[in-house]
């Protein structure tokens, strides 16, 4: 190799560079020129550079692939996670409505029932108010709840609650409340109201059956307590039943609810029937005015006899009236006579049963027969003067057993039991 002057890679030789191979006998060499050097050691070096990167890349590659599956692995991992959580939230959301909706159903289906069981009521109620309304209990049908016919739509008193009157009522509470509502609590707002109701327009109709019922025998009492100033005590059960017993239960269900409707309404039917047992007892007494209007001229006992001058027995009542008055029978009856008799004059005689009979007599005229039946203000006839008599005037006994008996008292009766009925 020969030597010549420095150069800046190689060295301080800048002269060329002389390789020599000598194989045997043949020697060759070659001159390197110093920007081959140059270009040789610059290859050489991004070559070196190339093979170490490489090798890191191909060190590093594993751990960066494996970095990355665990990350994707991650990725798909939390994304499976959420899928799932979204998917079991979706299935608690449609286990929650199907559960509500459930829950929906069987409410309305109990508030159908129970609007049905309350419809019902009112048609079997119907006839027990109209048996009310003809005994003068007043206007009972018309003051007793009567549940409407379209559902969600109830009427207590008078006063007509609606769905959306409940709906507004409910959210107002809840809003009240700083409750944000689901619809299934916005539709449990609304239940519980329309149960209030309902039970309103059920306990309304418990209470107005009690009150008539009540109502019915003390009416029933009261005429008892009536006749019994004319001496008769009717022996009638006008009591509820108090000859009770039993455990002390709970209070009662929807199922025990409708027993004691039932109940109550066999306590008003049986109260009803014991009044209008009453009234076809106190129609047969005489309890009625014949003459209504005419005043009393001579009482019942002894007094004066108007022909004799002295005292004697007088065995009725007489009242003042001119000729061709009517006359009216004071019960339901049978004639048992009608025609002249002695000093009565033209007289009627009607038998009521339980040993009473009624006679009117010094009549001007006749307008039955025996053996024809009569009720209570029927005319029987007019007043006049016949007989045994001074002048026109009605004369009114009323006798029992055949013996005579003060007619005042069944008028007084009469006059308690018109105040009553």
């Amino acid at each position: 190799m020969a030597h010549g002057r420095h150069s800046n890679v190689f060295g301080k030789r800048t002269e060329p560079h002389t390789i020599i191979i000598a194989h045997g006998n043949d020697i060759r060499h070659f001159t390197v020129r110093p920007w081959i050097a140059a270009v040789v050691g610059c290859f050489a070096i991004a070559l070196a550079l190339g093979y170490l990167v490489a090798t890191t890349y191909l060190v590093l590659r594993d751990d960066l692939i494996g970095a990355s599956i665990a990350r994707q692995a991650r990725m798909q991992h939390a994304y499976e996670d959420r899928i799932s959580a979204l998917r079991a939230q979706v299935d608690r959301i449609t286990s929650r409505q199907l559960l509500d909706q459930q829950l929906v159903e069987d409410k309305v289906s109990e508030l159908m029932a129970r609007q049905t069981a309350l419809t019902d009521r009112q048609g079997v109620l119907g006839p027990i108010l109209d048996r009310a309304n003809r005994f003068g209990l007043g206007a009972a049908k018309e003051n007793v709840p009567v549940p409407s016919s379209r559902p969600g739509e109830a009427e207590a008193g008078g006063k007509r609650a609606s769905l959306d009157t409940v709906t507004t009522a409910s959210l107002a509470f809840a809003g009240k409340a700083g409750e944000a509502l689901s619809p299934a609590d916005r539709a449990d707002h609304l239940f519980v109201n329309i149960n209030k109701a309902l039970r309103g327009i059920e306990e309304g109709q418990l209470e107005k059956i009690r009150s008539l019922a009540e109502t019915a025998r003390d009416k029933a009492q009261s005429v008892s307590e009536a006749l019994a100033h004319a001496g008769y005590r009717l022996k009638l059960d006008v009591s509820p039943q108090t000859d009770l017993g039993g455990p002390l239960l709970p209070p009662e269900t929807t199922a025990s609810a409708q027993t004691r409707y039932e109940t109550e309404v066999a306590e008003l039917d049986r109260a009803l029937d014991t009044l209008e047992a009453v009234r076809h007892t106190v129609r047969k007494f005489p309890i009625a005015n014949p003459a209504p209007g005419k005043s009393v001229t001579s009482s019942f006992g002894n007094r004066t006899d108007p022909f004799l001058g002295r005292q004697a027995f007088h065995s009725g009542i007489d009242f003042r009236t001119e000729t061709g008055h009517p006359v009216r029978a004071t019960g339901a009856g049978v004639v048992i006579k009608a025609g002249r008799n002695g000093g009565y004059g033209n007289m009627v005689e009607i038998d009521h049963g339980r040993g009473l009979t009624t006679r009117f007599a010094h009549l001007s005229r006749i307008d039955v027969s025996e053996g024809q039946k009569v009720e209570p203000g029927m005319i029987i006839g007019a007043a006049g003067s016949t007989g045994r008599s001074t002048g026109p005037h009605l004369h009114y006994e009323v006798r029992k057993n055949g013996d005579a008996i003060n007619p005042a008292r069944f008028l007084e009766a009469g006059r308690l039991i018109a105040k009553v009925w």
